[in-house]
């Protein structure tokens, strides 16, 4: 017989971790939640550090690649998503970032009540723990995410941030707070010395309650209904010759599953395009053509440049050096191990007479080898990456077949739009003028990538096409939108359009892109799901002043 519960939780990531917490707060409910990965124990998970060997590591990343496309060159971009307990909070960078005001106001005029910024502020504002500078106005002292800045400041970013300030660019000490342009210092989901993903912030403290489970190496196969209504999940134990299960809600099936995975399980359950699931064999429960439409995701050029007359984290990410790191990190000192992959954050214009805050920098005194992941240059390096904040480009995520271990077919259709392109350009030029600047010229040797020849639009373009890659901050496959727009697959209360008793609660329910990385809205977006799932009254909105 299959199990009940009151709640079904397909994913335990962000979102899916945030929910587990606040629908078993009162003790009222039972919920149950299925992650395909397993437990978060791999030590690479809890050192800042060790964002770089869990970029490849199959063990606990679903490890996806997305589809050549005309603007990269014809390669195949690796997707990396988390498969673990804390799911992408697991193997992320760890950078909080929550985007600007324009983001959840655009969300609201697209038609989605009460997703506008003055009504997402107090999830924001519920879910972290602020350490650290910032005005209470607009952050949070008391909730479980942990939010610290970084834990020591290396000498380079603040020449880098003096070059900056020649060219208009004025230090921010909260992107966060009132106003996010400007550059400064990364604030992230760590304590001095270890990762507080989203298991540790929110699953963790909720497991020491009776009616929380939590089941791993879960992997749902596909959705339950009776009639239009989900009833529950199916899923395997122990990969895919493992035993089939399956598991009942008596009030919701909840996907967390992400962006690439939650449509790709609603496509396998027979929601999604109806002809598109015929040509595959599968039955159309509901049709809804925008299931796994509407991908977007930051694409972001890199500049990898050859340092001098100062070190770099290169110089000591390698032999003996490294090893002494890694003992200062054990001892409780001050070591490289305690760093995340970014450290400075610039928010800026591609058109000074448009202050529309519409592209943005990450500088880190690192390098690394074009195409190996985590493996530093063996000279002193630096790199600098651009990308803009809101492209129009979409993209999908479509199965390729009936089987639910498949991985899906995932084309991100980078700089298809023309204004993608032009943003692009002016990102690349602003990165460039950032590494000349007069504070800089003595630390600079030479531009690796993709070098000084590409000069042009065209040739930054060309440039671009061959040195971009994802940022992964994947969305909006499962987009949220009113029923006039076809791409509409749940509404503003997060349920899927046309059935009862599912909802989607995860970054692919994202209209239009923030600006930002997207762990900090996913987890807003799970607190805000929470209150919806309950029937709780929203939090009162926070009305403030025009920045």
């Amino acid at each position: 017989m299959p199990d009940v519960f009151d709640y079904v939780i397909i994913g335990a990531g962000s979102a899916g971790c945030v929910l587990a917490n606040r629908l078993t707060e009162d003790g009222r409910h039972r919920v149950c939640v299925l992650e395909a990965g397993p437990p978060d124990r791999n030590p690479y998970i809890h050192i800042p550090a060790g964002f770089i060997r869990l970029l490849n590591d199959r063990k606990v990343n679903w490890l996806y690649e997305a589809e050549p496309g005309h603007w990269t060159g014809g390669r195949r971009i690796p997707v990396p998503r988390g498969k673990t307990l804390g799911g992408s909070s697991s193997i992320n960078g760890m950078i909080y970032n929550r985007g600007q005001r324009l983001d959840f106001d655009s969300w609201s005029q697209l038609g989605n009540r009460g997703w506008g910024y003055a009504d997402v502020l107090p999830y924001f504002r519920r879910c972290e723990r602020r350490i650290g500078e910032g005005d209470d106005r607009f952050r949070g002292r008391d909730g479980n995410q942990l939010v610290t800045d970084l834990p020591y400041r290396h000498p380079f970013c603040e020449v880098f941030m003096e070059g900056a300030a020649s060219l208009g660019i004025p230090r921010n000490p909260d992107y966060n707070g009132e106003r996010q342009e400007g550059i400064g210092y990364v604030q992230r989901t760590a304590s001095a010395r270890l990762r507080m993903s989203a298991a540790r912030a929110f699953l963790k403290p909720a497991r020491r309650r009776s009616g929380l489970e939590v089941r791993t190496h879960a992997q749902a196969t596909g959705l339950l209904f009776e009639g239009r209504r989900a009833i529950g999940v199916a899923y395997r134990r122990g990969g895919k010759n493992g035993p089939v299960h399956e598991v009942r809600a008596r009030r919701e099936v909840i996907l967390c599953g992400g962006t690439i995975n939650s449509p790709q399980l609603l496509q396998l359950s027979g929601v999604g395009d109806g002809a598109f699931l015929s040509s595959l064999g599968i039955g159309t429960v509901h049709h809804l053509p925008g299931v796994g439409e509407n991908l977007r995701d930051h694409y972001a050029p890199r500049f990898a440049v050859r340092a001098r007359n100062i070190e770099t984290l290169n110089e000591r990410a390698r032999g003996l050096r490294l090893a002494g790191e890694i003992v200062k990190y054990l001892v409780g000192a001050r070591s490289i191990v305690s760093l995340n992959p970014s450290l400075l954050y610039c928010f800026w214009h591609s058109d000074e007479a448009v202050r529309n805050n519409d592209i943005q920098l990450i500088f880190t005194p690192a390098s690394f080898e074009f195409g190996r992941h985590g493996a530093f240059d063996n000279y002193p390096g630096f790199t600098v990456a651009a990308w803009q904040h809101r492209p129009e480009s979409r993209g999908h995520v479509r199965i390729r077949t009936a089987d639910p271990f498949d991985a899906p077919e995932i084309q991100p259709n980078y700089l298809a739009e023309e204004e993608d392109r032009v943003a692009c350009i002016s990102a690349m030029r602003l990165a460039r003028r950032l590494i000349h600047t007069d504070a800089m010229k003595p630390y600079v040797e030479s531009e690796v990538s993709p070098g000084d020849e590409y000069q042009t639009d065209e040739e930054l373009l060309e440039a671009a096409r061959h040195v971009g890659s994802t940022t992964y901050h994947v969305m909006g496959t499962c987009r949220m939108a009113p029923d006039t727009d076809p791409t509409a697959v749940v509404d503003s209360d997060l349920k899927v359009r046309g059935l009862e008793g599912l909802r989607v609660i995860d970054a692919s329910i994202m209209p239009a892109m923030p600006s930002a990385n997207l762990n900090a809205a996913v987890l807003m977006i799970g607190e805000k799901g929470a209150d919806l799932v309950l029937g709780k009254p929203p939090l009162e909105p926070v009305i403030l002043a025009e920045c």
